[in-house]
């Protein structure tokens, strides 16, 4: 049941339906960076209050460290789920991550706190995180993997940059309900208001199903079915001949904790050195990641043109050199400043590295090995992002003068990023049959 979408460039055609791919990626996306984005935002304004016993920086560390534990079951979660969504296909494991991932959240929403059940309150988060962790390790490599499939080949980083988009639709969304749950008086906030936004996941997780459900396997992956090229072995099939490759993903996938120091890392330096109001802060992430829906998209039209290395390039440095400059504009006490800085670090900067990486990974490995390569690499790379808040917060980075120290964490991950980057070969003029063949 699939059609023949053609490309703008003559000879170059698909049997994917690459419009359903990329909306049914963009919905997962959005799914797991609201349930993300809403628990980092607990982690820094919510948790050490509910679920420590005393809301000091220890208990600021340890909320951070919950939000870290999802990270450490992404590797885990990489293998089993890669070994499958190369086995049996990219579908049937996003059905499942996405309902794990909406199911852990709610659950997150019906935790007892700590003056209730003591200790077990944090375990029981820490129990729901990693299954979170578990869910989101299969999704974005499934995602990509699947949309990658289904695009025509001069249009892939286009159509796989909106799995990364959805990502910025999540947040936006999880801000805008986050937003009004600061407003409620603590005596609400503390007990009934925080678990709202929790329970509200349900709602997004059920129109991803459904959309989800109608979308077919990709051409290239039904392919390699018909031909017998799958892989009864994935992940040995995977580090017998790309391991290069994922030593390449992980150290490029560092680039993610830009996203980790932006989203949850600076609410808490503005909150706790720059007297910055928690609304104001999430009212910044609103803004930057909306304007990121647009820009997101055009970077991945950039990197057909012109190739994935110089445009994810450009976005790890760019990273780097302004996330001093945002993090100085909260210190600043000018709103319209705030609102500037955070728009150019991470609309036009960041993004861009955001946009281009499902397409950049993806193209470094063959199909029968493409769900296992993406998700392994990236997840292993990503924790580098899950306790980014928390080693930069141990370090002071959330006391006076702190935005020294996560500016040159930040500068330090960018430039690993960008060396790796520059060790790849470029892809984009490649056809999709071609990818991962050395």
């Amino acid at each position: 049941m699939s059609h023949t979408v053609p490309s703008t460039t003559p000879g170059i055609t698909t049997g994917g339906t690459p419009k359903k791919a990329a909306l049914a990626s963009f919905l997962g996306s959005a799914v797991e960076y609201y349930d993300f984005f809403i628990f980092g935002s607990a982690a820094a304004l919510i948790f050490p209050h509910v679920f420590f016993p005393d809301a000091d920086t220890n208990a600021a560390i340890m909320s951070f460290a919950t939000f870290g534990f999802a990270y450490v079951a992404r590797p885990v979660g990489a293998v089993v789920l890669g070994h499958f969504g190369d086995r049996v296909g990219r579908r049937k494991v996003l059905m499942f991550t996405l309902l794990l991932m909406g199911a852990s959240t709610f659950v997150i929403g019906c935790l007892p706190d700590f003056s209730t059940v003591g200790w077990w309150a944090p375990a029981l988060l820490v129990l729901a995180r990693l299954c979170q962790g578990l869910s989101a390790a299969g999704e974005q490599a499934g995602a990509s993997s699947m949309t990658l499939e289904h695009a025509p080949d001069n249009r892939r980083s286009f159509f796989t940059s909106w799995t990364l988009t959805g990502t910025q639709g999540g947040q936006i969304l999880a801000a805008l309900v986050f937003i009004p749950v600061l407003a409620l008086p603590d005596e609400i906030k503390y007990t009934i208001g925080w678990r709202i936004p929790f329970w509200l996941s349900a709602v997004v997780v059920l129109v991803a199903f459904f959309i989800r459900r109608t979308l077919h396997e990709p051409p290239a992956f039904e392919e390699a079915q018909k031909t017998k090229q799958i892989s009864k072995l994935p992940v040995a099939d995977l580090l017998k001949s790309h391991w290069r490759d994922v030593v390449r993903v992980i150290a490029c996938a560092f680039i993610a904790a830009v996203s980790t120091v932006f989203g949850t890392l600076a609410i808490s330096y503005a909150k706790n050195v720059a007297g910055v109001d928690g609304t104001t802060t999430l009212w910044l992430v609103v803004g930057a990641n909306f304007l990121a829906l647009g820009t997101q998209p055009l970077f991945g039209m950039l990197a057909d043109k012109i190739g994935r290395k110089p445009v994810f390039i450009y976005g790890a440095l760019s990273s780097a050199v302004l996330t001093p400059v945002f993090l100085l504009s909260l210190e600043s006490g000018n709103v319209a400043l705030m609102f500037l800085a955070a728009i150019a670090f991470f609309s036009f900067g960041y993004a861009a590295a955001n946009a281009v990486w499902p397409s950049f990974y993806a193209e470094m490995f063959s199909t029968n090995v493409r769900f296992s390569g993406l998700a392994i690499g990236t997840q292993l790379g990503f924790l580098m992002a899950g306790f980014a808040p928390a080693i930069v917060a141990a370090m002071g980075g959330i006391q006076p003068g702190g935005w020294v120290q996560i500016s040159i964490f930040t500068g330090i991950i960018c430039l690993i990023a960008t060396v790796s980057a520059l060790t790849a070969k470029e892809t984009f003029r490649v056809p999709t049959k071609q990818l991962g063949q050395h």
